[in-house]
């Protein structure tokens, strides 16, 4: 990979890391659902009347934005609102890389490998360590909402899999417009009106730019950057860099908001990070130690 792609890919790893932070800055003001309404009305106009339609049945454009923005960012939002840390709600999101091979496993008969296998006990163990910090910084109901917001994004996954979509960029701002209304109606549904009365008394500087920066910098330009880099390079040499995500999740944490980095919490990022290495990336590692000796 070429130096400039390089920074350019641990750039946008940067700033979905940091977005985390950036949500919780806006939960100070505005509820969960609504704080993702506004994300996806905003990704989806006024881009949708300016690209095409992406070239896919309506069924995997509607299923995507009900999963993609309710199922993981409206849950993720209200984990978050719950008390969990934006770092250690970073670093449990990313076991939906195991939750998608489990769903492939089943929906595409895809054969479980034993490097998947031992990577999810390994990650397992570093969840397993991450019910011993006792800093104020995990609660019971903010991991249970990231790990149900972590399955979500493994179905949005299998749905745009199956989609085949190549347009890419059209799919997310055409899926994005279905993601509102039913947020708003949560939030309507769950809260009543005290939501909406906040949101115009309690809007400040902080929610405004946390909204524009969960709908430029993080979605559009960020998987729009991500997926040219996968078209120019093979899978196997962008998306490990993913696994930076929750290194700079925690770190932008660390700096936002001074969360205590605990040696609980530096083993439950190194077991979780290790498992979704070795169930990733084990069998290229093996193959590239086979092929030097």
């Amino acid at each position: 990979m070429k130096l400039h792609h390089l920074l350019l890919a641990i750039l946008i790893t940067a700033i979905w890391g940091i977005n985390f932070s950036v949500i919780k800055l806006g939960l100070s003001s505005v509820d969960p659902f609504v704080l993702a309404g506004i994300r996806f009305t905003l990704c989806a106009l006024p881009a949708l009347f300016f690209i095409p339609k992406p070239n896919v049945a309506w069924r995997y454009i509607i299923s995507y934005g009900l999963i993609f923005g309710i199922g993981l960012w409206g849950v993720v939002n209200l984990g978050i609102k719950t008390g969990i840390s934006a770092g250690i709600a970073s670093l449990l999101l990313q076991f939906s890389a195991f939750f998608t091979i489990l769903l492939g496993s089943m929906v595409f008969n895809e054969r479980l490998t034993r490097y998947q296998i031992a990577g999810f006990l390994v990650a397992c163990a570093g969840l397993m360590s991450i019910v011993f910090i006792t800093d104020g910084s995990v609660t019971l109901s903010g991991m249970l909402l990231v790990l149900a917001g972590a399955i979500a994004w493994s179905i949005a996954n299998i749905i745009n899999k199956k989609s085949a979509t190549t347009q890419v960029f059209s799919f997310l701002v055409w899926s994005s417009a279905f993601s509102p209304v039913p947020l708003f109606l949560l939030d309507w549904l769950l809260y009543g009106t005290s939501g909406y009365i906040s949101l115009f008394n309690q809007m400040d500087t902080s929610a405004v730019l946390s909204i524009l920066f969960q709908v430029y910098p993080n979605t559009l330009f960020g998987y729009w950057v991500w997926n040219s880099l996968l078209k120019q390079y093979p899978v196997s040499t962008v998306a490990p860099l993913s696994l930076l995500v929750p290194v700079f999740g925690i770190l932008g944490s660390m700096m936002i908001f001074g969360e205590q980095i605990s040696v609980v919490k530096i083993l439950a990022l190194l077991l979780i990070i290790t498992g979704l290495a070795i169930g990733l990336y084990g069998h290229r590692l093996q193959r590239i130690l086979l092929w030097r000796t």
